[in-house]
């Protein structure tokens, strides 16, 4: 299944501009995973220009609320201007700022939580993301294998790219081992882990 007209030139203007977004197998993944949650309420961690946020809206039920935070303040307009362009500025709340602030504000719960921010601080959104996901909720996390340097020894990786590598794989380690959570993690684009959080209430 193709992308709409809008989705695609937004598409184009991310990779002529060199703006990080999700690669097209994750596209279809996420899709998947949108046509058999239906989710009602999306939270996303990490704007970019709104190319992720557009494609969830586009394959969700027309009701359905996204919020979703940026901090970076060159994207933010842009992000802004393509939900307009859309006609989805009633349906995808952005919040401006620092992830790790803001989601310790948040409260309420969502049904599906996509992660696509900063690698090195999905660790530290953790806890809060969580704590944010609904009993039978999905979380998905791309990004997650930086083309394979994940699985390296963190003495193959380079030096700058260790502090990132180190915690990503604390992350999948916390993922993988987390009572409430079940997560698979799949080779998709860059790497992506998908945790469904047990379907009760006793966190």
């Amino acid at each position: 299944m193709g992308n709409t007209e809008l989705l695609n030139q937004i598409e184009k203007e991310a990779l002529e501009t060199y703006v990080p977004i999700i690669r097209r197998e994750t596209q279809s993944f996420l899709k998947t995973l949108l046509a058999v949650q239906k989710p009602k309420v999306i939270l996303e961690v990490g704007t970019a220009i709104g190319f992720s946020a557009l494609l969830m809206a586009e394959y969700s039920p027309s009701d359905t609320r996204i919020t979703t935070i940026e901090k970076y303040e060159k994207r933010i307009p842009i992000a802004k201007e393509n939900f307009r362009r859309a006609g989805r500025e009633d349906q995808i709340t952005l919040l401006e700022g620092d992830a790790a602030e803001i989601l310790k504000g948040l409260t309420g719960s969502y049904d599906f939580i996509f992660m696509d921010a900063a690698k090195g601080q999905y660790i530290h959104f953790l806890p809060d993301v969580f704590r944010l996901l609904a009993p039978g909720g999905i979380l998905l996390s791309d990004n997650v294998l930086q083309d394979g340097d994940i699985i390296e020894s963190r003495f193959a990786v380079e030096r700058r790219d260790r502090t990132i590598h180190s915690r990503m794989r604390e992350y999948l380690y916390t993922l993988t081992h987390h009572p409430e959570l079940t997560t698979s993690v799949l080779p998709l684009g860059d790497g992506v882990t998908v945790s469904v959080k047990q379907g009760n209430d006793s966190v």
